[in-house]
Order: structure tokens, then C-alpha cells, then sequence
């Protein structure tokens, strides 16, 4: 076969493979199709029309074969007027690499390159309709919020693409894809006092130190394994909180929106914590508070936290699995169950209004009813 078709071969029993010189380079593409008599004439046809648009200059390895891998790494010609969703999207990305921190850059990178490519890539930028990404997104198997974080790329870029006068508009402006979902489970589920012992006694040194002290903050992971030492107030008590540490990110960056830099106070539980901590990290180069004792490292993101220390914890001490996410879910139960007052809880916790602190953690906001409105009927009311 290979003889009477030079540059063609079977490959598996559902696909052909062909074979030709592009840019110097020796390049291999499989067609699925059967490798009967028939196909491997109709890949020795379609070969020839390759070789033949290479030697013309006409050549597009993404058009040609859209999905290969060859076709991101063979550079290409470029209608900058009139470009391919694909070329756009990547163009699109490359000028904003540096106003994106590096976590969204690279979150941003993902879904264009395994979401948005793979499904509209080879169609022209002007050519794109909202159905075309309704049609798509409809077939996704995941919640409402993934959609909205897939779309969320193409949307902005759209909209660049209007003020570059590459649109006249964005058909995606004011458009959510919303499917029914069904009611969800609070995922809020704190752990009580009994549990937070017993997994403080089950820790040792460093683990314990760092589980007390985020159960007295409040923090998130990610802020928590960011902090050093010049972050902490020991005089006025306070912790500044200005960056956190993700998997998605080279070094720590700062919180996502204005409200997450703030101050946390320093209750005396995490105080005690620190103080104790003083003794493994106090006096390192890099001033990182807390380390993977295993490793002898400072943390380098919430899995691996989850991973190293929490999973093991958790299971000493005999406490049913939660997400490490769960003590900042337990510090604010706590400390608006003591009657701490909402709007200062909201601030620690570095929600940006109060309300998303009420609807939040309504359940644990106490309510006396018997006593409601009597403060002011004992204040306006006195004759």
C-alpha cells in the first residue's frame, strides 16, 4: 500500500496517516477514516492538494487539519482584518499578559487554548454568532459558573475587538447562558468545638500552629501561606493580609478584589499560634510564617496543604473530611454566633459588602425575637 501511495500508511484499524515536508520539517497528520482501498486513494488525493498548496504559498495547517498540534506550533499567515477566532483569541491574550496577574493569565491561557480553540477557532472573528457559542456551551456537562468563566475570555476579547474596530458589535454583551440548575447544598459546614480540638490534638508543632491560627483568622488558605513575618503587628495586634500564594501562580499576588487587602485583628488563639511558630520560621531568610514541616519549605499552594498536613490531620484525629476551606467557614459561624458584631466580621473576612456576610452566614447571625423593637419602643416611647 504504502508503495502505490508514497507518503500515505494505514494507522490502526480507523485511521490513515500521511506524511509530508512543511518548513523543513518532516510532519505527520491522521485522517480518521478506514484505511480500505478507496480511503487511502481519497488520503493520497488530499496529501497531494497539501503538498501542492505548500508549494504555492497557500498553505493553512489549521485549516487543513484544525486540532493538530503541528498547526500551533507552525507559524502562519494572519489576516490581522479579517482574523480566524483562534489567531485573535491568542493575539488578543499575548497584549494582555502583562495587565493579567500571572494565575488569571494562565487560567485565561487554559480555556482559550482546551475550550474555545478546540470549538470556534476556525471561525472568522466577524463571523462569529451568539448561537454559535449558545449551541456550544449548551453541551457542556458543568454548572453555570463554569460557563460563565469560559465565556468570560471570549466576551472581553469580543469587546476589545469592538473598540479596535474590528466589530461593529459584541455579540456576547449582556448575554449569560443560564441552564436550570437544581437547588445546591450549603457547602458551608464548620466544624464544632469538640472537632476543633480534637484535630489540634492530633497535629503536631507546626501543622497545629497552623490550623489554630486559621481558625482564629479567618483566612484563606492561600492568604494564610502567603504571610510573613513583616505582615504581623504584634503591638497593635493586627495581621496584615495583602497577597496570597496560588497553584496557578509563580509568587504571591495580590487579593482579587480591594476588600481582600485589609486588616485581620490578632485574637489571642492565633497570637498564641504565632508565638509558637516563632520558633521554626522566626528566624528564616525568606520570613515566611508557615512551612511544610515535612518538606522544610515554605507551602506551595492550598493542595498541597491539603495534601501534606490536612488529609493526614483529619483522619488522626478521627473527624469527618472537610475542605481546609472550612476553618475561615468556621471562624466567621463562630464569631457571629458569639454576637461579634456583622459589620466587622464582614471586614475581617474581606467580603466586599456586608451583605454578601448576611446572606452568607445568616444561620448563625443570632436573633432574640422576643426582645426585637423593644430598644426603641423603650427609647421613643416614654411619657
Amino acid at each position: 500500500m504504502g508503495r502505490k501511495y508514497p507518503g500515505v500508511e494505514p494507522k490502526r484499524n480507523t485511521s490513515i496517516q500521511i506524511s509530508f515536508q512543511y518548513q523543513g520539517k518532516r510532519c505527520r497528520e491522521c485522517l480518521k477514516l478506514e484505511p480500505t482501498p478507496n480511503n487511502l486513494r481519497r488520503a493520497s488525493l488530499f496529501r497531494a492538494q497539501v503538498v501542492e498548496a505548500i508549494k504555492q504559498g497557500t498553505f493553512d495547517y489549521a485549516v487543513s487539519f484544525p486540532g493538530s498540534k503541528n498547526a500551533r506550533l507552525m507559524p502562519r499567515q494572519v489576516d490581522l482584518n479579517d482574523p480566524f477566532i483562534m489567531d485573535y483569541m491568542r493575539m488578543w491574550l499575548d497584549k494582555k499578559e502583562l495587565e493579567l496577574k500571572s494565575s488569571t493569565y494562565r487560567v485565561y491561557r487554559a480555556i482559550i487554548e482546551n475550550q474555545i480553540i478546540p470549538q470556534l477557532g476556525m471561525i472568522r472573528l466577524k463571523d462569529l454568532r451568539r448561537s454559535d457559542v449558545r449551541d456550544w456551551v449548551s453541551q457542556l456537562d458543568i454548572s453555570n459558573k463554569q460557563i460563565s468563566n469560559i465565556v468570560s475570555p471570549l466576551r472581553c476579547a469580543l469587546q476589545e475587538a469592538v473598540q479596535d474596530d474590528l466589530l461593529e458589535t459584541n455579540v456576547l454583551k449582556g448575554w449569560q447562558y443560564k441552564k436550570y440548575e437544581p437547588p445546591k447544598q450549603s457547602k458551608i459546614d464548620p466544624f464544632t468545638a469538640k472537632e476543633q480540638r480534637a484535630i489540634l490534638e492530633a497535629l503536631n508543632e507546626q501543622a497545629r500552629n497552623f490550623v489554630q491560627f486559621a481558625l482564629w483568622t479567618g483566612l484563606r488558605i492561600s492568604e494564610q501561606i502567603a504571610l510573613t513575618w513583616d505582615d504581623i503587628d504584634f503591638d497593635r495586634k493586627r495581621i496584615h493580609v495583602n497577597k496570597a500564594k496560588t497553584f496557578a501562580a509563580d509568587a504571591p499576588e495580590p487579593p482579587k478584589t480591594k476588600a481582600g487587602v485589609r486588616e485581620v485583628t490578632l485574637l489571642p488563639p492565633a497570637q498564641e499560634a504565632l508565638e509558637r511558630q516563632l520558633e521554626f520560621t522566626g528566624e528564616l531568610e525568606d520570613r515566611t510564617i508557615f512551612h511544610n514541616p515535612r518538606q522544610k519549605r515554605p507551602w506551595k499552594d492550598d493542595q498541597d496543604v491539603r495534601e501534606y498536613m490536612w488529609k493526614p490531620g483529619l483522619k488522626k484525629a478521627g473527624v469527618r473530611y472537610r475542605y481546609p476551606y472550612q476553618t475561615r467557614h468556621t471562624y466567621a459561624s463562630m464569631m457571629l454566633s458569639a454576637g461579634e458584631p456583622l459589620a466587622w466580621v464582614s471586614k475581617q473576612m474581606g467580603h466586599s459588602t456586608v451583605i454578601i456576610t448576611a446572606s452568607t452566614y445568616a444561620k448563625w447571625i443570632p436573633s432574640c425575637e422576643s426582645e426585637l423593637g423593644m430598644k426603641a419602643v423603650e427609647l421613643f416611647n416614654k411619657k
